[in-house]
């Protein structure tokens, strides 16, 4: 079990926002300033700042960890942070006209309440997003798998397979479906956000396998950086 509140800071400092993520959504829906936006899960704020610094609409971010949403009101911005779960949103029927989530939804208790509560606060025609990795993305994670290679096992238990998601989305009373991957490329040049297991899923494997890849990785950066591709699977839902 990995205590949000205990890594909040080394999330704060090593995760960022995923272009690829941030022009997925900005493309798929017509945001203005009197759009209303929801993030779940929120963690640090990255996503729902950047959203909102782009395209200037109303948003929100719940995350149940105190210490994520310290960090997430540490930046400049407007965003209003709450506490609180995906399965119990405290929000007005028909208030957002999107709710989304990033790498969140393996953290969610019960997913059809998320789905039921998400779709209970859109308004007509609103829309979900649901980004996560699917079995291809984790099983090719560059640098994650490539190192740590017992992480995959480890998510594959976590994630919520594709069709899952689909089928959930659709028995909430979502509707027209559709999948986009998303990747970027980049180079890795040191290793420190790895040390601090930035990445939830160094958390659920051997302190053994966790210095071996570190190991690894630190052997290799001394010959030049490590070529990486992030990758997410956007998946949208409409009311």
């Amino acid at each position: 079990m990995i205590d949000y509140d205990q890594v909040a800071s080394d999330y704060a400092r090593h995760r960022q926002v995923h272009p690829g993520v941030l022009q997925g959504i900005c493309q798929e829906v017509d945001i203005t300033n009197t759009f209303r936006v929801l993030e779940v899960g929120c963690g640090t704020g990255n996503y729902i700042r950047a959203l909102e610094r782009l395209a200037g609409p109303a948003c929100w971010g719940i995350d149940p960890s105190r210490a994520m949403l310290d960090e997430a009101r540490r930046q400049p911005g407007e965003v209003c942070f709450q506490q609180g779960r995906a399965e119990d949103l405290e929000f007005p029927a028909g208030f957002f006209d999107l709710v989304f989530s990033v790498d969140v939804i393996h953290h969610i208790r019960d997913h059809r309440d998320y789905f039921k509560e998400a779709r209970r606060v859109l308004t007509a025609g609103g829309k979900v997003c649901t980004v996560t990795d699917s079995e291809w993305i984790i099983r090719h994670r560059q640098p994650l798998a490539v190192y740590f290679p017992q992480t995959v096992e480890v998510e594959l238990r976590r994630y919520v397979p594709m069709d899952q998601l689909r089928g959930l989305m659709a028995q909430a009373g979502l509707e027209g479906m559709r999948e986009e991957m998303v990747e970027f490329p980049y180079q890795l040049s040191q290793v420190q956000a790895y040390r601090d297991k930035a990445f939830s899923a160094l958390h659920l494997i051997s302190e053994e396998a966790f210095r071996g890849g570190i190991e690894r990785m630190e052997r290799d950066l001394q010959v030049g950086p490590i070529s990486c591709v992030a990758r997410y699977v956007l998946v949208w839902g409409t009311k």
